[in-house]
């Protein structure tokens, strides 16, 4: 007797869909995405700039680590970008549903969430950092990979508390799925570059004539939640997409936890 059973096809992510409904999301939230990622990428710039020099922030001048606490300052620094990253990923998260159910903004309900995640975001987003840059050495293509198993972390951290299992949540989410999220990683970092390059040769024309490191800083400050918006859109709407592939979980069932 055979067995007439047959799997079922997988379901595609539908990278294209999402690429496009992230960005349908960034334009029609603009002032919002600005307001939630500017203020945590100025503090961020800010401080910086007083570890390694203002110039270098404005990217008008190098680094400064020629002082005795050279090496502090780095760590310093790279310490603040990952809490600037954490605290805009979990804000920009819940902006993401809220955006896609036709919901209003409430920046202010964002709050509590967001910095209760910030913790985990930043060790957990340390560590699979590390295995990245670790696999990017090796070719670009390990450590794409090792960015798309990790790729819906802080959602994971930020809707479900997922605390620090959540590396392995989204290794489990993203199972399957991790070649299409490395094609739209590339897709997203080759817009958000072209994007940045433009943006920032209009930066350079108004830092020429300005002459002042402090526009220089505010513009930089700018440009940079472009990035952090599209980026942190983007693994809202995948993760959103993950859960109703395996698990049959609406978009507005994954928004109900913050209700």
């Amino acid at each position: 007797m055979t067995d007439t059973t047959t799997a079922q096809p997988k379901a595609p992510l539908g990278v294209g869909s999402i690429i496009g409904e992230s960005f349908s999301i960034l334009f029609s939230k603009f002032l919002q995405v600005v307001l939630i990622a500017f203020g945590p990428a100025l503090i961020g710039l800010v401080l910086s700039g007083m570890l390694i020099g203002f110039g270098a922030v404005a990217g008008s001048a190098a680094p400064d680590f020629s002082g005795a606490g050279g090496g502090v300052a780095i760590f310093l620094t790279i310490i603040i970008q990952f809490i600037v990253y954490a605290v805009t990923t979990a804000l920009l998260v819940q902006l993401a549903y809220d955006a896609k159910l036709g919901r209003p903004v409430q920046i202010g309900k964002y709050i509590g969430p967001a910095f209760s995640a910030v913790l985990p975001i930043i060790i957990l987003g340390l560590a699979s950092g590390i295995l990245i840059m670790i696999g990017l050495a090796l070719f670009i293509v390990p450590g794409l990979w090792i960015y798309a198993v990790f790729s819906v972390m802080a959602p994971a951290i930020v809707i479900e508390r997922a605390g620090f299992g959540a590396l392995g949540r989204s290794a489990s989410l993203t199972k399957e799925y991790r070649w299409p999220i490395v094609g739209a990683i590339l897709l997203i970092i080759l817009i958000s570059f072209i994007i940045n390059l433009v943006a920032g040769l209009i930066i350079g024309l108004l830092s020429a004539v300005i002459g002042s490191v402090v526009i220089d800083i505010i513009l930089s400050a700018a440009l940079s939640t472009i990035g952090a918006g599209l980026g942190s859109i983007l693994v809202s709407l995948l993760y959103a997409r993950l859960r109703e592939i395996k698990e049959g979980v609406s978009v507005d069932q994954i928004a109900s936890v913050f209700d």
